[in-house]
């Protein structure tokens, strides 16, 4: 009955487009209605809480409220990972990022983890027609691990699905420091070519940890090699000086990208995957936006985030293709102050809470390490609300597939269309979630996680992992905050939990004899 309900409104929505063509031929309005533009906008390290659609009081982001308030804004919204590179992975592949070994945070040297035959949501959106790009962080590895940064580097995005792609290779904070377009390092002089190595400097290249005099952005932890801008870097570069990175122009860089790109392909549907790198560090505002949060440099990206986002979608809206794009606004992970350089991220928090309500962060199990923003917009297709409904970023290929008509389906995501366009608040009933190798399982309204060895604080960060020797369970309809563990109170629902985690996880990652499951 539902079934048949959905296919005659969607024919009256199409039949009242038509009736109001003015002009237009029907093959142009079917094309319209049947392959709607999709963009991506992928945050970087960007919280629950950061957002003040999501209930941040001490930062405004008018343009990511924007979407919130015409779109979808899911408070149980997911990223598979509680760090980027195995979430960036799940959301192009629709795949758990545990079942590869190889989706952990990569250096800047690593091969590509995506195979080259895998399905993609690239490469499904090209099966119906669709052009694609990537602009922004890469971070899923390029080459087959001995990369000439000299040549055109490959296989990369554009053997994945990616019609065009202008990227940085890993994160800002990692080496080389440069922007590749199809494959191709942006502005190399060729008679002074890059090496790049993450195991030994190279001899006469000054590092942050020796040369401390040369440094404008001081190393926490783990920032000690070479220094590029004066900041310091994860592993060692020489040469390709006119190749690197202004580091305070980058958010306008990519946006200049994303926005020729959209301008370009604006007459036939495109997909793009806008993946910024804010507020990841080094935290580097563009002058125009150092000082403005009073939160140092972490609220300064955001605000410069927000205001990226803002042109993006003026530029659909003035481009005419607004009303005719799928917009999700989400974030890989949730969030971290000091992560690996000095930058008053701490200092300057005052009352702002970047993982809201919710306990952990970024390389926790708790719930702020993959709980994140995660909003859906469709002007003129997608009524505003707030939905409770369950999603994962795995879901968008399966349900972007449904979209579009395509029959690939990922083996992990669920079609949560409906869920996605705010037609229904079903959602998920399970999902694994990673961090840093370690699991455990949403289900319902419940959180188990089992017992695993290790520190309980990542010292460094200061955040709590999730770790503990005994089991996890918290009921977050009632405590969202995972304050009260309720493990031994509720035995028969920690048994239920585990079984349905092993069914899904496979054998073999939780000790079950306590539990008397065997």
């Amino acid at each position: 009955m539902m079934r048949t309900y959905k296919i005659n409104l969607y024919s009256l929505v199409f039949a009242i487009s038509i009736l109001f063509a003015c002009g237009s031929s029907d093959s142009e309005y079917e094309k319209k209605v049947s392959s709607p533009n999709v963009v991506f906008i992928y945050m970087d390290d960007l919280g629950y809480g950061d957002v003040s659609a999501y209930g941040a009081t001490e930062i405004a982001t008018p343009n990511m409220d924007k979407l919130a308030k015409g779109g979808v804004r899911f408070t149980d919204g997911y990223a598979p990972s509680a760090t980027c590179t195995p979430s960036r992975y799940a959301i192009l592949t629709g795949r758990y990022p545990w079942r590869n070994e190889d989706a952990k945070i990569l250096p800047g040297t690593a091969p590509l983890i995506i195979d080259t035959d895998q399905l993609t949501v690239p490469k499904m959106f090209k099966e119906k027609g669709y052009h694609t790009a990537v602009v922004g962080k890469w971070h899923l590895g390029l080459g087959h691990g001995n990369v000439d940064w000299n040549q055109k580097v490959g296989p990369g995005p554009n053997e994945v699905g990616f019609d065009y792609s202008f990227i940085m290779a890993a994160t800002q904070d990692r080496v080389p420091t440069v922007y590749l377009r199809d494959g191709l390092v942006q502005g190399l002089d060729p008679d002074d070519p890059i090496k790049i190595d993450y195991e030994e400097n190279f001899e006469g290249e000054p590092t942050g940890k020796d040369n401390p005099e040369l440094l404008r952005m001081k190393w926490h932890h783990g920032h000690n090699n070479s220094i590029v801008n004066g900041i310091p870097r994860i592993g060692f570069m020489k040469g390709g000086e006119k190749a690197k990175w202004v580091d305070e122009d980058m958010a306008d860089v990519f946006l200049e990208e994303a926005k020729s790109y959209i301008k370009s392909k604006k007459d036939n549907p495109f997909f793009l995957y806008y993946a910024l790198q804010q507020p990841h560090v080094p935290r580097t505002p563009h002058p125009r936006f150092e000082g403005k949060s009073g939160m140092g440099p972490r609220g300064d990206v955001i605000l410069e985030a927000d205001w990226c986002i803002g042109e993006l979608m003026d530029t659909l809206e003035e481009e005419g293709i607004l009303e005719n794009t799928l917009v999700v606004f989400t974030s890989d992970n949730g969030p971290v102050l000091n992560d690996g350089y000095y930058d008053d991220a701490v200092e300057k928090l005052g009352n702002h809470t970047p993982w809201g309500p919710l306990r952990g962060g970024k390389y926790s199990l708790f719930e702020a390490g993959t709980r994140v923003p995660f909003i859906t917009y469709w002007k003129g297709t997608i009524k505003p609300k707030v939905s409770e409904a369950m999603v994962c970023q795995m879901d968008l290929l399966n349900s972007l597939a449904a979209l579009v008509g395509s029959e690939e389906r990922s083996e992990d995501g669920e079609n949560l269309l409906e869920e996605l366009l705010g037609k229904s608040e079903k959602g998920r009933s399970s999902l694994v979630l990673e961090a840093t190798s370690r699991t455990a399982l949403r289900h319902e309204n419940w959180i188990m996680i089992p017992p695993y060895d290790g520190p309980k604080v990542n010292e460094n960060v200061n955040i709590e992992l999730g770790n503990s020797k005994e089991f996890q369970l918290y009921d977050l309809n009632q405590d969202i905050g995972q304050r009260q563990n309720l493990a031994q109170q509720q035995p028969e629902k920690l048994k239920e939990l585990v079984e349905e985690f092993i069914s899904i996880r496979g054998e073999g990652y939780v000790n079950t004899e306590p539990l008397e499951l065997k």
